[in-house]
């Protein structure tokens, strides 16, 4: 790489770009693996594993409602709210609509329930108050861990969004939940709040919308936003595979526009291992 300084600095932040990345990456594998196994054990001592899903939601409302003592802290504000170990055991954030939806979506997909976070927006599309959608019986119904309670019609029936956004059906579901605010409505229900992401959040939703309409019911991105853990998993994967990408190109541009010979990663890894191993003459 002689004659080409720039190209040898590029090469070499990739490199560390690389090494940073799967780094990072192992971290963030074991501390998910770490996350599940005690989500895992978390859910089978509060959720009978026999249990049909309406059931086992039940089961997670009433721990949530009448559980046992849990922690308390004066500072809340250094609680995580996208760690599951901490939404689970505070009581602080068992009262919070987004730390309460947190604990319970983490703990209902870990007793095999299929949820995803709902956000209802306001006329300004500021999130006034966060529910949990449940898949039963092929529909997606809602519950709001916060006030602990599974909506449901005058015949028992589970709600979903779409039925609860008539407001008749609305007012007769809240009506016997004590002192709930009238205004958690859901004209503007959405499963992921771009508009918080700096400069660029309020274009992306167009966007994706464009590209790739019903992107949003595609995916459940609820655990990639509500899970640290796993967040950094992605996040780490995605840098790893630009770095390899990135260094590709580079080999490519090098070889073929500077001349320049390059030693290829399986080779240099050959070679380390055939030094490490290798006897001294």
């Amino acid at each position: 790489m002689k004659g080409y300084p720039w190209f040898r600095m590029m090469w070499h932040a990739v490199d560390g770009l690389l090494v940073v990345s799967l780094g990072v990456l192992i971290y963030a594998g074991t501390w998910e693996l770490a996350t599940r196994n005690y989500l895992k054990g978390f859910s089978d001592a509060v959720v009978p594993s026999t249990d049909q899903p309406e059931q086992k939601v039940e089961a997670i409302l009433a721990w949530m409602k009448n559980g046992p003592a849990r922690r308390t802290t004066a500072d809340s504000d250094s609680l995580s709210a996208r760690d599951p170990q901490q939404t689970l055991n505070y009581s602080q954030l068992l009262q919070v609509c987004g730390t309460a939806t947190n604990a319970f979506v983490n703990l209902s997909m870990s007793s095999g329930l299929e949820a995803r976070r709902l956000l209802l927006l306001d006329q300004n599309q500021n999130a006034k108050h966060v529910v949990v959608e449940v898949l039963i019986n092929g529909a997606w119904v809602v519950v709001d861990p916060s006030y602990r309670v599974m909506f449901r019609a005058q015949d028992g029936r589970l709600l979903t969004r779409m039925e609860l956004k008539v407001p008749a059906i609305f007012r007769q579901a809240t009506e016997p939940i004590p002192n709930y605010p009238q205004t958690y409505t859901y004209e503007r229900p959405i499963h992921i709040h771009l508009r918080r992401i700096p400069w660029v959040g309020r274009y992306l939703r167009r966007a994706f919308n464009l590209v790739w309409p019903g992107w949003e019911e595609g995916i459940n991105w609820t655990v990639l936003v509500e899970r640290e853990s796993f967040a950094l998993v992605i996040v780490s994967g995605l840098l790893l595979c630009f770095g390899l990408a990135a260094r590709l190109l580079l080999g490519l541009y090098g070889s073929r526009r500077l001349g320049v010979t390059r030693v290829r990663l399986r080779d240099q890894l050959v070679q380390a291992g055939a030094t490490l191993f290798s006897y001294p003459k």
